[in-house]
């Protein structure tokens, strides 16, 4: 099951308050302000900021 488009649009990065959006492999939620992924875990996002991970570009060496 995935995260429903009504849910992503109300869901916003707790942090900064700005727009969060899924990742490609649908497993966690994006802010590009922070650079943070919060990850889904059993279908509910994890909207933790102490349990956000770093986001990992994929340029990167």
């Amino acid at each position: 099951m995935t995260i429903s488009q009504e849910l992503l649009d109300i869901l916003v990065c707790p942090k900064c308050k700005g727009p969060l959006r899924l990742n490609e492999s649908g497993d966690g939620l994006i802010c590009e302000n922070c650079q943070l992924v919060y990850e889904i875990r059993d279908d509910i996002p994890v909207m933790l900021i102490d349990e956000a991970k770093p986001l990992e570009e994929k340029n990167s060496p």
